[in-house]
């Protein structure tokens, strides 16, 4: 796993690209927070924006990494530190939790917070008691944060729409943005054009799109979800490949430039497996893809008629 997830996305004063590293302390136990500081310690603070979660916390209890049950990420972090993580979306928690998120980033300052994993992919029907004590606690505890300055903007980092639809709905607090991984997808994006991206468009709400090669499937790689691709999945990904290679369209290019036609996403995390990965990321985003193609794959069904597509 690497340090951090690097990102480019559009920015509203410079028009071009800029630097987004995410992170939590989720990823190795504290790990990815440590060597992702180090990294940025070598780069001028305002020269990239920074996000890192709350919600899944490290303790200074030491336990088995191996011996983890971390749901369909289960083994991805087998190699992290040994410390014990645990699920907390409690104000107390929240407040520990930035704190030692800040140490480990060597920073003093977080541009953006996201509530971790709060949905049933990872708490099954227990994802509604965990919403709630995020509600009433880190919601609260981030606004307040955010309200001080110690953050910027906070919001939800989940893998499932209903969660960021919840919230949506309350009246208070109110998040500025949400990272939403794998369900904006060119494989996976039905459900989130139903309600959540036309809600978050005309709310005016950010939209950072996690997994964009959907686990790797979209990239070469074999994996749809952290798991082996089902035959279905790999077919749809053969007549996506197919069309890009008539059209002379790389697919790194069509998925991330997809990903961003949106008027509610804001951003893009590839989530890149080693630094050569990153430059190819950044020549995709610049790639000119023929509005043929897209005809192509809206024709074919591979495209739902509501998404919009690039221009």
């Amino acid at each position: 796993m690497s340090a951090g997830r690097a990102s480019a996305h559009r920015s509203p004063t410079t028009g071009g690209l800029a630097g987004l590293y995410d992170t939590a302390p989720f990823y190795g136990a504290g790990l990815a927070e440590l060597r992702l500081g180090e990294l940025l310690s070598r780069q001028p603070r305002d020269t990239y924006v920074l996000s890192t979660k709350v919600g899944r916390v490290v303790l200074d209890e030491v336990e088995d990494p191996a011996a983890r049950e971390l749901g369909e990420k289960g083994g991805l972090f087998a190699h992290g530190r040994p410390n014990r993580m645990v699920d907390d979306y409690s104000a107390d928690a929240t407040l520990r939790s930035v704190e030692d998120s800040l140490k480990r980033l060597g920073t003093d300052r977080l541009d953006i917070v996201w509530v971790h994993d709060i949905a049933q992919d990872f708490h099954g029907d227990h994802w509604l008691h965990h919403f709630e004590t995020a509600r009433t606690g880190a919601f609260r505890v981030l606004s307040k944060l955010r309200d001080e300055g110690v953050i910027g903007a906070w919001g939800l980092g989940v893998n499932k729409a209903e969660p960021i639809e919840l919230t949506l709905d309350l009246d208070e607090p109110r998040p500025d943005g949400f990272l939403l991984a794998g369900r904006y997808t060119l494989l996976d994006h039905d459900r989130a054009l139903q309600r959540l991206l036309p809600t978050a468009a005309e709310r005016g709400v950010d939209m950072v799109v996690g997994g964009p090669y959907s686990s790797g499937v979209l990239a070469g790689g074999t994996h749809f979800e952290y798991q082996e691709a089902s035959p279905e999945i790999v077919e749809r990904v053969r007549r996506i490949r197919e069309t890009a290679e008539r059209h002379g369209v790389g697919v790194k290019a069509a998925a991330l430039q997809f990903s961003l036609a949106h008027s509610a996403s804001a951003a893009v995390i590839p989530g890149a497996t080693r630094p050569s990965r990153i430059a190819e990321d950044v020549a995709a985003l610049h790639e000119e893809v023929p509005a043929a193609f897209w005809a192509d794959l809206r024709a074919s069904g591979l495209v739902s008629a509501a998404a919009p597509l690039p221009a």
